[in-house]
């Protein structure tokens, strides 16, 4: 089962990356066609290249920092809140938590020892 579920999900993943490219694509091309050559007398473009002006607007003003931005200091703060939730859980809610984790996750968060956080990725 636990296989299946990840074969599933990773559809679903690749389903929703592709409705996004081109829900993003054709915005985009739409937009350029509709405004841009009756506003500065531009050329309309096509998908491809309306993709390709997304590309760039994202290495020129976003930039490819990866997770280490502002995604690592929300993870930070919820493991922190993590361990001392975990913390303060008498025996019986920590092995309750952990059953219920287990039963959600698999084996990935079997690493809740002392109140510290140990994801196995």
């Amino acid at each position: 089962m636990n296989k299946k579920f990840w074969i599933f999900k990773a559809i679903k993943i690749a389903i929703m990356v592709t409705l996004f490219i081109n829900v993003a694509g054709f915005g985009t091309m739409y937009l350029w066609n509709w405004l841009m050559p009756l506003l500065f007398k531009l050329p309309a473009i096509t998908f491809l290249q309306a993709i390709g002006l997304l590309v760039l607007s994202k290495i020129l003003f976003g930039g490819f920092r990866g997770r280490g931005g502002r995604f690592g200091a929300g993870r930070a703060r919820w493991q922190q809140r993590m361990q001392q939730k975990f913390a303060n859980m008498t025996p019986e809610e920590k092995e309750m938590f952990k059953t219920k984790m287990q039963g959600r996750c698999g084996n990935r968060f079997s690493g809740f020892e002392d109140g510290t956080v140990v994801t196995q990725e």
